[in-house]
């Protein structure tokens, strides 16, 4: 079965029984995996990056993947904002948001002066605020001594350090009422949960392993997204895993590829989860709807 049962919890979620689809197939090399995958609602189309080959591709169910834009700095993490702007992280490094008229912003490529390390994903919470993870250093080339989340403010004026104790901080997700950050550590194999404060800054006394994700199977924590129950998808130990709101295992997605990079709710009803491995997009329906990009929130 291509969906490995751990809890009977899990059938309210996913039939064991779904299948996986294979959607495309023949992204990234040695210089990056396809990754940040992005339902775009309102045109029923999905964006993704392809890192090593420096591209941004589209899906869609009547056109498979085809090249949407490049060069894209070689662009990872992939999100919108509340006015349904691009924002994406890229290698430059910084994070940026593409206007709707297409000219591009830098939310952030330093933090006091001091250039960022290479950011990997970015989310959007309602009241504008864009959070993000910057892991890379300590290594030669990097600037910074440590590997960072950060906050940017709505109005781009402020960027706030909120963490720097992660070895690699990746994936990055709100529970659904966004009182609850949950960030994962490709490093570690874990998810870290921090209960949020009303300035927006973490409130680093209920730091928590929400749930170690490491065995025996290849892959690591990587992106992560939450639906509206509360449950939390991410990248593990043999394929991508379905745990429930208090970090119990409930069950994995066995896709057969090495590496979970990333994965985006989408489709009609927001039941459609898109994920990438290093080389391939594909999809698996579920019962329960995810939680939205925050366009229109």
């Amino acid at each position: 079965m291509p969906i490995e049962q751990v809890s009977p919890d899990l059938e309210r979620i996913v039939s064991v029984g779904q299948p996986i689809n294979e959607l495309a197939t023949g992204f990234g090399n040695d210089n990056g995996p396809a990754e940040g995958p992005l339902w775009w609602h309102e045109g029923r189309y999905l964006l993704f990056s392809d890192i090593g080959n420096n591209r941004r591709m589209k899906w869609s169910p009547g056109e498979g993947a085809v090249l949407f834009q490049e060069p894209t700095n070689f662009a990872n993490g992939l999100t919108r904002d509340l006015q349904g702007r691009l924002v994406a992280c890229d290698r430059t490094p910084r994070v940026v948001r593409t206007e709707l008229d297409g000219a591009m912003t830098v939310i952030a490529n330093n933090y006091r002066g001091t250039r960022l390390n290479r950011p990997n994903d970015v989310v959007v919470k309602s009241d504008g605020s864009i959070y993000f993870t910057d892991p890379g250093a300590p290594a030669p080339g990097m600037d910074m001594d440590y590997a960072g989340v950060y906050r940017v403010s709505a109005d781009l004026g402020t960027i706030t350090l909120l963490v720097k104790d992660f070895i690699v901080p990746n994936g990055l997700a709100f529970s659904p009422d966004e009182s609850i950050l949950y960030i994962n550590d490709s490093r570690r194999g874990h998810i870290r949960a921090f209960e949020m404060q009303p300035t927006g800054a973490l409130a680093l006394a209920t730091d928590r392993v929400f749930c170690d994700l490491r065995g025996e199977r290849p892959g690591v924590p990587d992106g992560m997204k939450i639906d509206v129950e509360g449950n939390v998808y991410c990248g593990g130990s043999g394929g991508l895993w379905i745990l429930d709101s208090a970090g119990n295992h409930l069950g994995t997605v066995v896709h057969g590829a090495p590496a979970t990079t990333n994965m985006a709710w989408g489709g009609a009803d927001w039941k459609t989860m898109f994920f990438t491995t290093r080389n391939t997009l594909g999809s698996i329906e579920f019962k329960i709807a995810g939680v939205p990009v925050p366009v229109g929130r």
